[in-house]
């Protein structure tokens, strides 16, 4: 059991930097289309369309890769126990007396 849970540490260690690697580039490209099209606005009628067309695409490749990870997430804190990373009590502050009623 630790075997396979080591191996899906590893895959997950080596994922993580990947998604945040491709949602850099998505963001990247949105920006680089977005300046394309500003300074091409009044000019070249084919590089605006394309600076339209690569918006576009980061778009969609940022709402596919945010939603995707949105529905991991919630599957994640529904169906595993323990397995999201909200706390289930609050911490209080040191000093401070605890809140029992509103």
């Amino acid at each position: 059991m630790t075997n396979i849970k080591g191996l899906i540490e590893a895959v997950g260690g080596l994922i993580n930097p990947l998604i945040a690697i491709l949602v850099g580039l998505a963001l990247s490209a949105f920006f680089w289309g977005l300046a394309k099209f500003i300074f091409r606005a009044g000019g070249d009628t084919e590089a605006v369309e394309e600076g339209k067309r690569l918006m576009i695409w980061g778009l969609i490749a940022l709402f596919i890769m945010v939603s995707v990870w949105g529905i991991i997430r919630f599957m994640q804190d529904a169906l595993l126990p323990g397995g999201g990373s909200t706390p289930t009590s609050l911490p209080t502050p040191i000093g401070l007396p605890e809140v029992t009623e509103i």
